[in-house]
């Protein structure tokens, strides 16, 4: 399954596919701290997608975990396939202890398969404690708890240059019509209003899943997401047609819908944060503040902030997420050590430890705000939590790989014709729903 990618990816490549083979970074698996620690001598080995930054911090938390209980722990880097390399391993006898599984489609699948341990109930008391219920319900299948979700993304906020909104006198939007008449003042200013980095078809789910789930709300949400609501809907129709509004005005997107789908995500990015600014503001999720600091230098707050994706027609503002969820698997060499794993990375302490380190967010409504290294991260985890129940997992991510999550094909490739063409919103609904019967077959 292919996975959208939230950072730009540096250092250790996503290569090393043998789960036995030594894990990136640091060369050796982790030391135990002492030897009257309760799994000294254990070794836990953990599967995931991440690389760069985002291992090193999570090793970190793994980091905390050994001095804590005084396992050794290993991490790989799957790479995107996660599904695919994880099954290679369980068939070849050589199983990792947990996954950090990136969608939840990919959960669902491993469940189905029979891969999974149920968590135990440490771990599942904690999560019905400290999280809201939706979180609980992502990591379901059939009503048992397979998951927890320890790192999420909050994929409803627009990026914005505080000195171009300054300069065009405008001031962060509450609703998608103020937003787009705040764009074109931009553009009259002398900046396009967005950059779209409509060469990823996945930044175009996202822009349609936020005006989706504002204007149709969360119920309709749900039962598109599950294709138990036909994409020829009229509420589907409706969404494109808003969308629509946006993506076919030359004044507001940066080069126009040609160049949009010539820009990849890390490139609608650098249109806005980069040397030579050619738009205002930039719509994906908190990643962005990521590579707008790492690659761009700008100070989070001052140089680069966000307003949260406005509301639409008079809807709720959407918070749409997506997130990694921790799983333990049956055929691991050392579940138990695993399943103790997952029981800390449920705790407030072992989110803080990321946190503080940066390029994080966490659904525990016990982790302290305080533990964030900025004000905008703080916001948007506050925003994050807050939100509770009314949080909607990334549509796309929910839905077989063949419509969500292919280069090329599916909801990905229909989108990005949308926005070379967004004319026919009914048209394109119809297209939606042919591809969406034939993944889900339901």
């Amino acid at each position: 399954m292919m996975r959208r990618r939230t950072t730009l990816l540096t250092g250790c490549t996503a290569l090393v596919l043998a789960l036995g083979a030594t894990a990136c970074g640091s060369g050796d698996p982790v030391s135990a701290g002492g030897g009257d620690k309760a799994l000294s001598g254990q070794t836990v080995t953990v599967a995931g997608v991440w690389t760069g930054s985002e291992q090193k911090n999570f090793q970190k938390v793994l980091d905390a975990f050994t001095a804590k209980t005084g396992a050794k722990t290993q991490f790989v880097s799957t790479g995107d396939n996660v599904s695919t390399v994880v099954g290679s391993k369980i068939e070849g006898g050589n199983a990792p202890d947990v996954v950090m599984v990136p969608q939840v489609g990919v959960l669902q699948q491993f469940a189905k398969k029979g891969w999974l341990k149920p968590l135990s109930t440490t771990a599942r008391q904690t999560i019905t404690a400290d999280y809201a219920p939706v979180w609980k319900k992502y990591g379901s299948v059939d009503g048992t708890l397979y998951g927890l979700y320890f790192k999420a993304a909050h994929k409803s906020t627009v990026w914005y240059s505080p000195t171009a909104l300054a300069q065009a006198g405008v001031k962060p939007p509450t609703t998608y019509d103020a937003m787009l008449k705040a764009g074109h003042t931009i553009s009259d200013s002398g900046l396009a209003a967005f950059s779209v980095g409509g060469q990823d078809g996945w930044t175009l789910t996202d822009w349609f899943e936020n005006v989706y789930l504002s204007q149709a709300g969360p119920d309709k949400y749900d039962a598109l997401a599950a294709h138990k609501l036909k994409w020829t809907d009229p509420s589907v129709v409706r969404a494109l047609g808003t969308l629509g509004k946006l993506f076919k005005d030359k004044q507001l997107v940066a080069g126009g819908q040609k160049e949009a789908l010539d820009t990849d995500f890390p490139g609608s990015v650098e249109k806005v944060f980069g040397p030579k600014p050619e738009a205002g503001m930039v719509y994906e999720g908190d990643f962005v503040a990521g590579v707008a600091h790492d690659q761009y230098g700008k100070t989070i707050g001052k140089d680069a902030n966000f307003f949260p994706f406005p509301a639409v027609d008079g809807g709720k503002a959407p918070v749409v997420s997506g997130g990694d969820a921790a799983v333990v698997l049956k055929d691991g060499k050392n579940a138990k050590a695993g399943m103790k794993l997952l029981e800390y990375l449920a705790t407030p302490e072992a989110s803080a430890v990321w946190a503080k380190a940066g390029g994080f967010l966490s659904p525990n409504k016990k982790l302290d705000l305080s533990s964030y290294g900025d004000a905008v991260t703080r916001a948007t985890a506050k925003s994050l939590i807050q939100a509770g129940d009314s949080v909607r997992f990334d549509m796309s991510d929910q839905a077989p790989a063949a419509f969500g999550g292919t280069k090329g094909a599916g909801e990905w490739k229909l989108l990005q014709d949308f926005l070379r063409d967004p004319s026919n919103p009914k048209a394109t609904a119809a297209k939606l729903e042919s591809a969406a019967a034939k993944a889900y077959q339901n």
